[in-house]
């Protein structure tokens, strides 16, 4: 696998890719099913990642905490 950016090598930021697409199975499966739910499991889902990436790119101990406690929650 070739990287490109410092987060692509986390190994939290690689599993969080792989939820994402795991939850889009998820939601693909459950049509016409609680459309707020899966809305929101989409929301975070896609949050995650970017999350790890955005606070990765921060240079300051205090902004990569808050994006990885935000993640993390």
């Amino acid at each position: 696998m070739k990287y490109y950016f410092d987060h692509e090598r986390l190994e939290v930021y690689q599993i969080a890719i792989e939820f994402v697409a795991w939850s889009e199975s998820v939601l693909e499966s459950c049509k016409g099913k609680a459309s707020s739910a899966k809305q929101h499991l989409d929301e975070a889902s896609s949050s995650i990642p970017n999350n790890i990436a955005e606070g990765n790119g921060k240079w300051s101990k205090r902004d990569r905490k808050k994006f990885f406690e935000s993640a993390r929650g």
